[in-house]
Parts: structure tokens; sequence; C-alpha cells
């Protein structure tokens, strides 16, 4: 599973440790957005799918960005 910059810069913001707590986060942020933040609506949604379709152990081997 491929991710861009801006996906892995979101998921390590929010990173839990865990796939699901990181799907969990990001459910929880997108509570707190207001109506005209869609484009961040519209990467947190992205990432939450492609988080559905990765392992445990694939989300373990990812690598984030460190600036």
């Amino acid at each position: 599973m491929q991710f861009n910059h801006d996906e892995l810069m979101l998921m390590m913001l929010y990173n839990t440790g865990t796939r699901q707590g990181l799907v969990r986060e990001l459910r929880l942020v997108q509570c707190y957005l207001m109506p005209d933040e869609t484009a961040l609506r519209e990467l947190s949604e992205q990432v939450i799918e492609k988080l559905k379709r990765l392992t445990d152990a694939e989300f373990a081997g990812l690598e984030f960005p460190m600036n």
C-alpha cells in the first residue's frame, strides 16, 4: 500500500502505535473539523480507507517521514 507524503504526515501526527488506534484517532479528529475543512476531512477519510486494507504487520512496517 502506497501512502503519499501528506497521508504519512497525518498518520504520524495521530499515530497511537496501532492501526486500529490510528483509525479511532482520525475518526475522532473528524468530529472536530469545521464544515469548511473539507480538504482535511477528505485526507483523513482517504487514510482511514487505506488503513482498513492494511494488516497490522504491514502497518508495523511503515516508515514515517522525520521532517
